[in-house]
């Protein structure tokens, strides 16, 4: 697993051999089955997590019992509830594996000390918040303000390779249309 994680940062960054080792080291190493919870809602997130394999999604689901999909991380990707882990209280969302997942978690005290260690590390980790910032502020004007053929045509533009690896029910989540409407549009485009 840590080998996948240290080509990732070789390619990714330029940091140093024995800087990746040491941010390898202080990483735990966990598999989820498919459907495992890595969060529940209530529980503080306490790890950074990068997904080594596998594809998890943060959701949350209301009283009603309606889940809605905020955002998917496949391999490669890192992911966390960036409140419940600031603030340290409990989490409002739940990170579950879509598929077997492999993952690498970090508690919060070792990763704040490799990234005062590791200033590299820090200007890492600070671009991948500006992107993913970005990504949020496109998404909501999408979800605002775009039909549903053109959610769907921006998610599938954006993740191909998501659209064979996910039921159809957590896109239309993702996307904030109903799975009927979604159906309608797949059926659509395939009569194209």
């Amino acid at each position: 697993m840590e080998s996948q994680f240290q080509k990732y940062l070789g390619t990714q960054t330029t940091l140093t051999d024995d800087a990746i080792h040491a941010i390898s080291s202080c990483a735990i190493a966990r598999t989820l089955r498919r459907n495992e919870l890595l969060l529940e809602p209530g529980e503080v997130c306490r790890h950074k997590v990068f997904i080594v394999s596998g594809l998890l999604r943060n959701f949350i689901t209301t009283a009603n019992g309606n889940e809605h999909v905020l955002h998917f991380s496949p391999e490669l990707t890192w992911t966390l509830d960036v409140e419940s882990y600031d603030k340290e209280i409990p989490s409002a969302i739940a990170i579950g594996a879509v598929e077997p997942t492999e993952v690498l978690l970090w508690q919060k005290a070792d990763f704040n000390k490799l990234l005062a260690d590791i200033p590299l590390l820090k200007q890492f980790s600070e671009q991948l918040v500006a992107r993913t910032m970005y990504y949020n502020r496109q998404r909501m004007a999408t979800i605002l303000s775009a039909s549903p053929e053109e959610k769907y045509d921006d998610f599938t533009q954006r993740f191909p390779g998501l659209i064979a690896r996910l039921p159809l029910h957590m896109i239309a989540s993702h996307l904030g249309i109903s799975l009927k409407t979604l159906t309608r549009i797949r059926h659509a485009q395939l009569l194209r």
